[in-house]
């Protein structure tokens, strides 16, 4: 009886403390997210001159903020780190709108059209990470399930106004994704993240066959009317 009650003592102490260790993870993860977020919001606060001024300052202070929330996302379970990236994806997205207005060469330039393509692998990968060469040879062992966890968070979120174009342009970067995938379990992937992103893949798939097949059938309907 003794040594059961010993033991039932024992496993409790270890759940409490690997929830302790869970929680700990998720308020640094938290803390590092609501830093980045301040910062870019504070970024609205000052004015365009001062933004002109400090343009390298104020990227160094977002880059360094940046990777701190996707480092302390790391190890965050699959939903909790997918919406942890989510949030730091908006940031970015923030930043690069003021990064748009900076004038760098001291010139009046209008800024380039984005084109549709690229808005899409933006909103996939995150602004500026592929670009019309799908070229993820910034992808490695180490970031790989994050890519993989955001894409798939960023396609469900955005789907439902994908056009057929969009959809043949989300196959060619996914068939990119997973060649580079190729590479990186050569490199030491783990098999943890082998068989989360194992996970996502299945889950993906038919949803995006049917997705696709949807939007086809969208598009000869209204070609019709």
């Amino acid at each position: 009886m003794t040594k059961n009650v010993f033991t039932m003592g024992l496993i409790s102490l270890v759940l409490i403390g690997v929830s302790s260790c869970a929680n700990k993870e998720k308020e640094l993860a938290d803390k590092r997210i609501n830093e980045l977020e301040l910062y870019v919001d504070s970024l609205e606060t000052v004015s365009a001159e001062e933004r002109q001024n400090n343009w390298d300052k104020i990227t160094q202070d977002f880059n360094r903020k940046s990777k701190n929330a996707t480092d302390a996302s790391e190890n965050l379970d699959e939903a909790t780190r997918a919406s942890s990236n989510e949030k730091v994806l908006k940031s970015t997205t923030k930043y690069n709108e003021f990064k748009s207005s900076i004038n760098l060469n001291e010139e009046v330039i209008a800024p380039e059209p984005i084109l549709p393509s690229q808005l899409l692998r933006d909103r996939l990968f995150g602004a500026g990470k592929v670009g019309t060469d799908m070229n993820f040879l910034w992808v490695n062992k180490d970031n790989i399930l994050t890519v993989y966890d955001t894409f798939f968070q960023a396609y469900k979120n955005n789907k439902a106004d994908f056009s057929r174009e969009d959809y043949d342009e989300v196959k060619l970067m996914y068939e990119a994704l997973d060649n580079r995938k190729n590479t990186v379990e050569k490199e030491g992937l783990s098999s943890s993240d082998n068989e989360k992103i194992a996970s996502i893949k299945f889950k993906f798939a038919p949803m995006f066959k049917l997705n696709r097949i949807g939007a086809k059938a969208r598009e000869t309907s209204n070609a019709k009317e």
